[in-house]
C-alpha cells in the first residue's frame, strides 16, 4: 500500500494554525511573566531565613512538582468552579502553567541566590540597607544571570508542554491541529506540520530570551 502526503489539505487552514501559534506564544510571555515573579517569591521564601514562609515555598514547590500537569489543570478549570470560580479556558490554561513554571523557577533562582557572594549582601547591610532592599537591589538581578539559560530552558519546556491546555478546549496550537484533524483525517501530514511548527517556536522563544538576556544582563 503507498500512502500519498496531501499536505495541501493541511496547508489550507494556515490561518487555523497561526492562530493557534499565536494562542501558544500570548499563553508563554504571560506565564513567563507572572511565572518568573512567582518563582522569585518562592526564592526569596526559600533563602529568607523565616520558617514559615520557607515552608509555605517548599510545600507548594513540591507539591507542584510531584503531581501531573495535566492534574493540575483539570483542577483549576473543573474544580475550581465548584466553589463558584469559574475561568475561560485561557485564563486557567495561564494560571496552572504559572504555577507549574513558577514551582521549577523557585529553586532554579533558588539556585542562583545561594550563588552570590555573601559579602554583596554584606555591602549592603554596612550601608544601611534593609533585608528587603539588599535582596531585589543587589542579590537578585546577579542571582538571575547566573541562572538564565537554565531558566530559559525551563520557559522553553513549559511553551512545549502547553500543548495540555488542548484538553481543556484553549486554543492553542495543539487545539488547531486536532481540529485541522477531525476536518481532513490526515492525522500524519497534521502533527508532522504540528511538531516543526513548535519547533520553530522553541527556536525563536529561545533566541528571544537570549536578547532578552544580553540586553539586560550583558551576557555574551
Amino acid at each position: 500500500m503507498t500512502y500519498i502526503f496531501q499536505f495541501g489539505d493541511v496547508f489550507k487552514y494556515t490561518d487555523t494554525l497561526l492562530m493557534g501559534a499565536l494562542t501558544t506564544l500570548v499563553l508563554t510571555v504571560a506565564t513567563t511573566i507572572i511565572g518568573v515573579a512567582i518563582g522569585i517569591l518562592g526564592a526569596a521564601g526559600r533563602t529568607s531565613g523565616s520558617r514559615l514562609w520557607g515552608r509555605c515555598a517548599l510545600g507548594y514547590v513540591e507539591f507542584i512538582r510531584n503531581t501531573p500537569f495535566i492534574i493540575q489543570l483539570f483542577f483549576v478549570y473543573f474544580g475550581l468552579p465548584s466553589f463558584g470560580l469559574k475561568l475561560s479556558a485561557e485564563t486557567a490554561a495561564v494560571i496552572a502553567l504559572s504555577l507549574s513554571l513558577g514551582a521549577y523557577a523557585t529553586e532554579i533562582i533558588r539556585a542562583g541566590i545561594e550563588g552570590v557572594p555573601k559579602g554583596q549582601r554584606e555591602a549592603g547591610a554596612a550601608l544601611g540597607l534593609t533585608g528587603r532592599q539588599i535582596f531585589f537591589l543587589i542579590v537578585l538581578k546577579p542571582a538571575i544571570a547566573k541562572v538564565y539559560p537554565a531558566l530559559t530552558s525551563q520557559i522553553v519546556l513549559v511553551m512545549l508542554g502547553s500543548a495540555a491546555v488542548s484538553q481543556i478546549a484553549a486554543e492553542d496550537l495543539t487545539f488547531a491541529a486536532q481540529y485541522i484533524q477531525a476536518q481532513n483525517f490526515r492525522s500524519f501530514e497534521v502533527y508532522l506540520v504540528t511538531t516543526f511548527a513548535y519547533l520553530v517556536l522553541a527556536v525563536l522563544l529561545r533566541h528571544a530570551c537570549r536578547l532578552v538576556g544580553r540586553r539586560v544582563f550583558r551576557m555574551a
